[in-house]
C-alpha cells in the first residue's frame, strides 16, 4: 500500500467513482500490486466486480490525484507549523480539503511571499492600525485623526493619509487570503462569467481564420472545446485579445458584507479595500484559474475526441494474411513500389514513373503488372497523399490491360513519412531509401493497421483536433492509454510482433519487448507462452501480467493461441477430460464447448466471470475480434474538386471526427465536411455516435468551392429517412439550425490540405 493511502482516502475514491466499494477497493490493492488496467479488467474480474477498462482507470486518476493532494498536505502543514501558527481548527479543515484548489486557499495567507503592499505596510509598523479599522469600534472623530499616532516620516508615513492607505493594504491583502470569501468569487465567477474576445488591430487575422471571434461573448460554463481552444490558438497567435468577465458588481457587494460588519468611522475605508482586495488581487488570480480550468476542460473534451478516433483507427479490420503491393504514390519523383508477403516480410521494391510521360510513363504498367505476378500480390495498397488518385486509376487500367485480378485499396497514408524517418524503421530496413520504407508502412496498414500504427507517434496519425493546443501531458497518457487497451484487445502474435507493438503489451516495457525480439531472432521461435519465462529480464511479474495477451499459432498447446490465461490451463484441461476428449480436440472443435456447464468448475479461484470468458474462447478459438475488411471504391471519374458537381452522392471514408461534424476523404486530396447537423436524420449530439473514423460512408455532394478547397457533404440526404417502426414512438427533435459551412470550418483548426 502507498504511504498516503489512508482508510478516509480510499472512501473518498469509492465516493467520487460512483463505483461498488469491494471493487473498489480490490482494484486499488491490485494497482498497488503492479497490476496493469488490461490485466485486471481481462483476468481479476472476480476481485474487482467485472469493473471495466474505463472504471479502473477512473480509479486510477483518482488515486494518483488524491496521493498529490495528500502529499501536498503534508508540506503545507509542515510549513505552517513551523511558523508556529498551526491550529486545531485550521489542521481539520486541511485535513478534509478535497480539491487542490481549496488547499491553496487554506494555505495563501502562510504561503512565503514576494514583497507586497502590505508587507510593505507592516514594516512601516501600520498593523495596528489596520487591526483598530477591521474592529470597526469607532464612532465618532474621523479616521485622519484615528491614523495621526501612526506617522511617521523616518518610516515612509508622512502623513495620515499615507497612514490609512497602508492600513488599507493590509485589510485587502487579509482579504484576498480568505479561503471561503476566494471559494465564493471562483464559484460566482464560474457560474455567471462570460469568456470574451476582440480582435487585436485592424489586419492581425491576414488568413480571416477567426473571423468569428472578432467580437465573441459565451458564458464560461458552456462554452464548447473547440471554441475555447480556437480562441485561445487566435490569443497565441497574437490576433485576439482575451477576456473573463465577471459579475464584478455583485462580487464585490459581497466582500463589502463580508468586511463591513457594523457602522463605523472607518466604513468607507473598509468598502474601498474590498472594492481593492477584488480587482487588484483575487480577480486576476480567480481569472487566470479559472481560464486554466477552462482550458482544462476544453483539453480534456479534445483528448477524448481524438482518443475516439484513434481507438477507432487502431481497430480497422485488417486485411488479413495476404501478399500486399504498397504503393507511395508521387507525380513528378515517380511511384515506389514494395512488395509485402503475407507475414508482413520485405520482399521487393521498385520505382515507376507513370506520370511522367515520354517512355517511362509507357513502361510503367509493365513494371507494375510483372511486380504484382512476381509476388502473387492480391492487393494493392496505394497512399491517400498527392498523386494517390491518379496512382490508383493507373493502376486500374494497367492491371485490367494485362488481365490481372488484384483488389486496389486507397489507405491513409498520415503519419508514414515519420515512420520512414524514425528509429525503428531505421533498424528494420537500414539499407532501404525513405520513400520505400513509405511504400512497405502503406502495404502493412492493409494487412494489418494495429501492428503498423503503434510504430507511429499517435499525434502524427492525423487523427486529432487542436492536438498541438492541448495539454501534451494529458494528450500522451491518453493516446498511450488508448493503445494499450487496443493492442491488448486484439492480442499479439509473439512470433512475429515487432518490439513497438510489444512494448504495448500489458506488464512490457521498450526494453522488454527489444529483449523479446532478441531472443526470438537468436533462439529461433517461441513453442510455448511457458518459454517467455527464459527471456532475459522477464520475470514472474511480467508474465503473469502479459501472457494471456500473447499469442502463438501452432505452439505445443493450444491454449497458447488464445486469450485463456495461463493460470487457469488447468480447469480448461479438466473440461476436456469430463467431455472425454483431448485438449486439442477441445480446441479444434468449437461445437464441442455446447457440453459445457461453466457452473461445475467455479473454485474459490476462479468464478462465472473468468468461465464465461474461457467458454467464450474455446467457442472462437484465437478470433481476431476486428470487423471484417472491406474497402471503400471512389468514382473513377471524380479525380479533383473541379470534378465535383452538386448533388453527387459519393462513396468515401471518415478520416476524422470532431465535436462539430466529420471530415470525410472522397477521392479528391481535400476531405470534405459533413456537419453535426446532416449526420443522421435523427438529432446527434456527439458525431461519434453516429460515425467513427475508417467507416465507410455514403455522401451526397452539398457544395463545392474550388478556390478554397471546402467541400460540404450530407449523409443523410444519401440516405432516405427510414420510417419508424409502427410500435416506436419518436422522440420531437430539436429544429436543426442552418448549416453555416463558414463558422464550421473556422472552428475546425486543422490545416487545409495542400
Amino acid at each position: 500500500m502507498h504511504a498516503t493511502d489512508t482508510p478516509q482516502l480510499l472512501e473518498i475514491i469509492v465516493e467520487e467513482s460512483g463505483l461498488p466499494r469491494g471493487g473498489v477497493l480490490q482494484t486499488v490493492a491490485l494497482l498497488n500490486e503492479g497490476g496493469t488496467v488490461p490485466f485486471i479488467a481481462r483476468y481479476r474480474k472476480e476481485q474487482t466486480g467485472e469493473l471495466d477498462e474505463v472504471q479502473i482507470r477512473q480509479i486510477e486518476d483518482l488515486l494518483i490525484y488524491h496521493r498529490e493532494l495528500s502529499e501536498r498536505k503534508v508540506t503545507v502543514l509542515k510549513s505552517i507549523e513551523e511558523q508556529g501558527k498551526l491550529t486545531p481548527e485550521l489542521s481539520a479543515r486541511i485535513a478534509s480539503c478535497r480539491k487542490k484548489t481549496d488547499l491553496e486557499d487554506l494555505y495563501l495567507p502562510y504561503k512565503p511571499k514576494r514583497r507586497t503592499k502590505a508587507t510593505i505596510a507592516r514594516e512601516k509598523r501600520l498593523e495596528p492600525l489596520a487591526e483598530l479599522i477591521a474592529a470597526q469600534e469607532l464612532t465618532t472623530g474621523s479616521p485622519a485623526e484615528a491614523a495621526a499616532p501612526f506617522i511617521n516620516a523616518e518610516l515612509g508615513v508622512p502623513d495620515a493619509e499615507a497612514a490609512l492607505e497602508g492600513a488599507a493594504h493590509i485589510i485587502a491583502e487579509q482579504l484576498s487570503e480568505n479561503a471561503d470569501l476566494r471559494g465564493m468569487v471562483r464559484d460566482l465567477t464560474r457560474e455567471q462569467g462570460i469568456f470574451g474576445s476582440l480582435l487585436i488591430g485592424e489586419g492581425a487575422d491576414k488568413d480571416g481564420k477567426f473571423r468569428m471571434y472578432y467580437d465573441y461573448q459565451e458564458p464560461l460554463k458552456s462554452i464548447p472545446s473547440h471554441r475555447m481552444l480556437a480562441m485561445r490558438r487566435g490569443e497565441k497567435e497574437d490576433v485576439l485579445r482575451l477576456a473573463l468577465l465577471a459579475p464584478e458588481e455583485e462580487i464585490v457587494g459581497r466582500l463589502k458584507g463580508a468586511l463591513v460588519k457594523r457602522e463605523s468611522i472607518f466604513k468607507g475605508i473598509l468598502e474601498a479595500a474590498a472594492a481593492d482586495a477584488y480587482k487588484r488581487l483575487i480577480a486576476p488570480s480567480i481569472e487566470v484559474e479559472l481560464r486554466l480550468e477552462a482550458k482544462t476542460r476544453a483539453d480534456e473534451a479534445a483528448i477524448a475526441v481524438f482518443a475516439q478516433n484513434l481507438k477507432n483507427l487502431l481497430l480497422l479490420p485488417p486485411a488479413g494474411g495476404r501478399r500486399v503491393l504498397g504503393i507511395d504514390p508521387g507525380l513528378r519523383t515517380g511511384c515506389k513500389l514494395a512488395a509485402i508477403s503475407e507475414t508482413g516480410r520485405f520482399l521487393e521494391h521498385v520505382t515507376i514513373y507513370p506520370h511522367t510521360g515520354g517512355a517511362k510513363a509507357e513502361a510503367a504498367g509493365a513494371e507494375l503488372a510483372g511486380m504484382v505476378q512476381r509476388n502473387d500480390c492480391l492487393l494493392i495498397a496505394i497512399g491517400n497523399g498527392t498523386g494517390g488518385r491518379e496512382t490508383e486509376i493507373f493502376v486500374r487500367d494497367a492491371l485490367r490491360k494485362a488481365g490481372i485480378k488484384a483488389e486496389t485499396v486507397m489507405v491513409n497514408e498520415a503519419g508514414a513519412s515519420i515512420y520512414s524517418a524514425s528509429e525503428i524503421a531505421r533498424e528494420e530496413f537500414p539499407e532501404l531509401d525513405l520513400t520505400v520504407r513509405g511504400a512497405i508502412s502503406i502495404g502493412r496498414r492493409l494487412q494489418d493497421p494495429l501492428a503498423e500504427l503503434v510504430k507511429i507517434d499517435p499525434k502524427s496519425i492525423g487523427v486529432g483536433q487542436y492536438q498541438h493546443d492541448v495539454n501534451q501531458t494529458l494528450l500522451k497518457k491518453a493516446l498511450d492509454a488508448v493503445v494499450e487497451s487496443c493492442v491488448n484487445f486484439v492480442g499479439v502474435d509473439l512470433n512475429s510482433a515487432s518490439w513497438a507493438l510489444l512494448s504495448y503489451v500489458a506488464g512490457l516495457s521498450e526494453r522488454q519487448g527489444r529483449a523479446i525480439v532478441r531472443h526470438r531472432d537468436e533462439q529461433g521461435a517461441f513453442a510455448s507462452r511457458q518459454s517467455l519465462l527464459k527471456v532475459a529480464r522477464f520475470g514472474p511479474k511480467a508474465f503473469e501480467q502479459a501472457a494471456g495477451f500473447l499469442r502463438i499459432r501452432g505452439g505445443e498447446n493450444p491454449l497458447d493461441n488464445t486469450a485463456v490465461h495461463p493460470e487457469n490451463y488447468a480447469v480448461v484441461e479438466k473440461m476436456a477430460a469430463d467431455l472425454g476428449v483431448s485438449l486439442s480436440q477441445l480446441v479444434a472443435d468449437p461445437g464441442l464447448s455446447a457440453g459445457i456447464r461453466i457452473e461445475r468448475y467455479v473454485t474459490d479461484t476462479i468464478g462465472i466471470p473468468t468461465l464465461r470468458d474461457i467458454l467464450a474462447e474455446l467457442k472462437k478459438p484465437g478470433r481476431d475480434p476486428r470487423e471484417q475488411f472491406q474497402s471503400a471504391s471512389f468514382r473513377e471519374d471524380v479525380v479533383t474538386i473541379a470534378d465535383l458537381k452538386e448533388g453527387m452522392i459519393l462513396q468515401g471514408v471518415v478520416t476524422n471526427v470532431a465535436a462539430f461534424g466529420a471530415f470525410v476523404d472522397i477521392g479528391v486530396h481535400q476531405d470534405g465536411l459533413v456537419h453535426v447537423s446532416q449526420l443522421s436524420h435523427r438529432f446527434t449530439k456527439d458525431p461519434n455516435d453516429a460515425v467513427k473514423v475508417g467507416e465507410i460512408v455514403k455522401v451526397k455532394l452539398l457544395s463545392a468551392d474550388p478556390e478554397r478547397k471546402r467541400i460540404s457533404l450530407s449523409i443523410k440526404q444519401a440516405e432516405p429517412e427510414k420510417a419508424p417502426k409502427s410500435a416506436e414512438v419518436r422522440k420531437p427533435q430539436p429544429k436543426e439550425k442552418p448549416v453555416n459551412e463558414q463558422s464550421a470550418w473556422e472552428k475546425a483548426g486543422f490545416r487545409v490540405k495542400k
